[in-house]
Order: C-alpha cells, then structure tokens, then sequence
C-alpha cells in the first residue's frame, strides 16, 4: 500500500470532463489503485468542446449528454468513485459568481474532508475555464482552513523546469505513474468523442502507452509548507 492507508481522501476540482484523464489519469489511477478515496467534481459536462467525434456523430444538444457517460466511463477505468458536477456551462465558469462558486466548492471541500485537493493553478491553467475553477477552488480552500493539502495540477512535463514560472524544485512533486498508464491510456479511450482525432490514441496499446510520459507533476499552493517527500501527493 506505499505506506497509504486507505481512509485516505483526495478531492479533485475540474472544469471538464477529460480534464481528469488527459493531465493526471495516471496519478488518480495510481493513488485509487492504492486505496484512496477519490471523489471528482466537474464543473462543466464539456457541452462546447469543438470535438464531436471522427467523424463527428454529436452537435450541441447531444454533447453533454455523451461527455457525462464518457466521463463515468474514464472514472471506471482510473478508480474513481465519486463525480459530481456542478453544472455550470462550459466556457461560463469565469462568469459565475465568485463568491457562490467558491462557497459550494468550501461546502464541498467540508462534506469530503480530504487529505488532498487537486485543481488548476489559477494563472497557469491554460483555458479560462481552468483558472477560474482552480480560483474559486483555492479560496475555498482557503475559507475552509482546510487541514489538507493543496496542489495544482500541471501539463505534461513542463514542471521538469519549474524557474520558468517562477517556481523552483522544492514547489514540485513528481509522481511516478509508469505502473498505471494502462489506466491512464483506457480513460483517454473513454473520453472517445475527444480523442478519435488523435491517431496515436487508438494504436495498438504497447505502441501508444509509449506516447506517455513516466511522470505527473503537481506544484504545492503552500510554497512555504514544508516538503516531506518530493513524489508523493501524501
């Protein structure tokens, strides 16, 4: 068990379905498989994404629709028992209320009462949406007085060089999820309508896991926070 007991919690805050897969399958893959508890808040069903299939088969009235069962089919596949949404519309969550956003997301963060929090930066999101959910997520963090921890999540392995955004190698843990990319790999297979434009997906599996890095890289919200371990989100 690596040490993790299995009363552990992680509560991860998103935008999208995919978001989950395509940045961290292979860490939320890694610490469920370890007996972590993970519950996965959507804030969005995707209903804008401007891929519909190859070729497409889905418009904006079926979208949301299939990206939920999509995403409780990545779920299966990464461990993940617990998704929620909170049913903003996709491409809105920067125009919702602050303040009520980050309320039902300390309501949520009080109900779960996890060891772990796990959203975007609020800056280095990439996607509006992103930072305004990893916004909301960190002041309700905050508000709560939580006694977890609160890391952002981050793309591909640009944490391998974290002085380009200010940040240096004591602010990132660098988890190892080679042993879990099969997981990682079936969950990008799930989110199918999102990733039948990508050919590597869909190659033989031994051939496409190789598309995959060895590791997922999160930085600490609490920069003066001390650091245990630097590959290990507990």
């Amino acid at each position: 068990m690596n040490n993790i007991d299995k009363a552990k919690k992680l509560l991860a805050v998103f935008a999208h379905p995919d978001d989950e897969s395509f940045i961290c399958g292979g860490t939320l893959a890694k610490y469920a498989s370890e007996g972590v508890d993970i519950t996965l808040v959507s804030a969005t069903r995707g209903e804008m994404g401007r891929r519909m299939g190859n070729p497409p088969y889905l418009n904006r009235e079926s979208m949301a629709a299939a990206r939920e069962m999509e995403l409780r089919q990545a779920c299966e596949s990464l461990g993940i028992r617990q998704l929620l949404f909170l049913d903003i519309r996709d491409k809105t969550v920067e125009f919702a209320d602050e303040d009520s956003l980050t309320a039902r997301i300390a309501a949520l963060i009080n109900e779960v009462d996890p060891d772990v929090v796990l959203t975007f930066h609020e800056t280095l999101g990439g996607h509006p949406d992103h930072c305004a959910i990893g916004k909301a997520t960190t002041n309700a963090f905050g508000r709560t007085g939580h006694r977890g921890a609160l890391y952002f999540i981050t793309f591909g392995d640009a944490m391998e060089r974290p002085e380009r955004y200010g940040y240096s190698r004591k602010d990132v843990i660098k988890v190892d999820v080679h042993v879990h990319l099969e997981a990682k790999l079936a969950a990008f297979r799930a989110h199918r309508c999102q990733t039948e434009i990508d050919e590597w997906v869909w190659l033989p599996t031994q051939e496409a896991l190789t598309r995959f890095g060895r590791y997922e890289y999160f930085l600490k919200a609490d920069r003066e926070a001390p650091t245990r371990v630097l590959n290990d989100l507990f």
